[in-house]
């Protein structure tokens, strides 16, 4: 026995036990639970022993950064950037002669027509003189706020691998989304609600359905949480009829004593680690997401600039009215589709690019813009990051003659961002002349990624996360470049 330990054990303590020895007890007891519930916020649990010296702690960002939150509007289905934020001069030029260049045109042994202006007018908005369709009036009047990059391309052309890669950085399933990305970095703000929350169209998501919200690789509890469509975007929120408060939290704290005997035989099972969480995240949540979703509580004039007095512009414009609501509360990325299901019913518009475009922004134009303009008025602004896109664009040929419809283009198409961080009133990158192809300052979805990331506090090459004996990356391992033009 060393001196120093004689010392202690010579020492004891008025209960009659040495300090060593007290400490030991007490760290085991009642007393160490609030240490557990800290080094849990910390992510000090979901730390892998093996994990390398390059591997992120949940909680901590690697610069300093305003941004709390980001809001993803994903416009499922491909919009066109020829009708929305990519004029093209020449195709008013060309509109109806065939196609002489050299860039693949059509898919799946599609029709291909002839090359065809846009129907919709382009004018030039705010000081900077953003040109911008007629397709968005209302968002229009923010066009100092957006960076609009024109030459995005990807790696597919299928709608399905497409939103995957989008949302996930991988065509293929079993990688963790953008929110689970960002939900795993950035740590909770509430725990009363989920950190990572998806809102669907009323006619369905996405074709690749889950996944594209899924944590993948990581542990369940990353994934985002779906609310549904309409006017009750949470069932079962209120406690029963005839269950008392006191009831319902004896009969959690069985029920999550028994899961606890469960998982203590399944230690890697990260579903039912996930699913235990989830019941006393759903006990919170009815009080949290219940007012949260009650739009009853905001005044008329709120409720008008949504859009929530239009049949048209209702449902997206109470799922942007939810959305403020939610970033006010905490939750961390929030993603929301326009356009359910497939073709006609999405941005696709294969049969008829013209009234398809102007069916889908009429929904939706007005709700993002009174988003913007909610964001600024109650201080949100400049911590929130917007992404507006689709997992590609499409052809400035019609699909088949005297067919107005356009096929689908991953070569070349146009998203923007705004909010935290974005220097705005800009169009990053260009297309050609006819808008098949960007020519300059192409941006990957992984380059896309890897600025989302960095205006949300990230180096994108050190945000991993430990799985199969690697530091896995949203980004992957190929090179990919934050777009530094888009940063203030």
């Amino acid at each position: 026995m060393t001196a120093s330990l004689q010392r202690v054990i010579a020492n004891p303590t008025s209960c009659g036990r040495s300090r060593r020895g007290f400490l030991w007890e007490l760290g085991g007891g009642f007393l160490a639970l609030p240490l557990v519930d800290l080094l849990g916020r910390e992510g000090f649990f979901g730390k892998s022993a093996a994990a390398s010296e390059h591997s992120y702690v949940p909680g901590q960002t690697h610069f300093k950064t305003k941004a709390k939150h980001c809001v993803f509007l994903f416009m499922n289905g491909a919009p066109s950037q020829v009708d929305t934020f990519d004029p093209k001069a020449a195709l008013d030029k060309y509109d109806g002669t065939a196609y002489a260049g050299k860039t693949k045109v059509g898919s799946n042994g599609r029709a291909v027509g002839k090359l065809m202006k846009s129907p919709f007018r382009f004018r030039k908005h705010g000081e900077s003189g953003l040109e911008i369709s007629d397709l968005f009036p209302h968002t229009a009047k923010h066009a100092d706020e957006l960076c609009v990059l024109r030459a995005m391309y990807t790696d597919t052309a299928a709608h399905s691998s497409g939103c995957l890669q989008l949302n996930s950085g991988s065509p293929l399933t079993g990688r963790p989304s953008l929110g689970s990305w960002l939900s795993y970095g950035l740590g909770s703000l509430n725990d009363s609600l989920p950190s990572f929350v998806v809102m669907t169209d009323p006619r369905g998501g996405p074709i690749g359905g889950a996944p594209n919200w899924g944590a993948g690789y990581m542990p369940a509890r990353f994934q985002g949480t779906l609310f549904r469509s309409g006017e009750s975007p949470l069932l079962d929120l209120a406690t029963p009829a005839g269950v008392s408060p006191e009831g319902q939290r004896k009969s959690l704290d069985l029920l999550k004593e028994l899961n606890s005997q469960q998982a203590a035989t399944r230690p890697q099972d990260s579903e039912l680690a996930a699913r235990i969480l989830s019941y006393e995240l759903a006990y919170r949540m009815q009080t949290e997401a219940a007012e949260a979703v009650d739009l009853n509580k905001e005044d008329r004039q709120t409720l008008e600039m949504y859009g929530m007095n239009n049949p048209v512009t209702a449902d997206f414009g109470r799922k942007c009215l939810i959305t403020r609501r939610l970033i006010e509360k905490g939750v961390r990325f929030i993603q929301l589709y326009s356009g359910g299901g497939h073709i006609e019913a999405t941005w696709d518009g294969h049969n008829d690019c013209i009234t398809n475009h102007k069916t889908h922004a009429g929904e939706t134009d007005q709700p993002i813009a009174a988003l913007m303009t909610d964001l600024k008025r109650r201080g949100l602004w400049d911590e929130t990051l917007l992404i507006w896109g689709g997992e590609f664009g499409r052809t400035p040929t019609s699909e088949g003659v005297g067919k107005p419809g356009r096929d689908h283009n991953w070569l070349g198409f146009s998203m923007w961002l705004a909010g935290a961080g974005v220097r705005g009133g800009q169009a990053v990158g260009a297309t050609d002349e006819l808008g098949f192809e960007g020519v300059s300052d192409r941006c990957h979805v992984s380059d896309l990624h890897a600025t989302i990331l960095r205006l949300m506090g990230f180096d994108h090459e050190r945000l991993s996360y430990l799985y199969n004996g690697l530091d896995q990356r949203l980004t992957g391992v190929t090179e990919h470049h934050v777009m530094q033009q888009v940063l203030k």
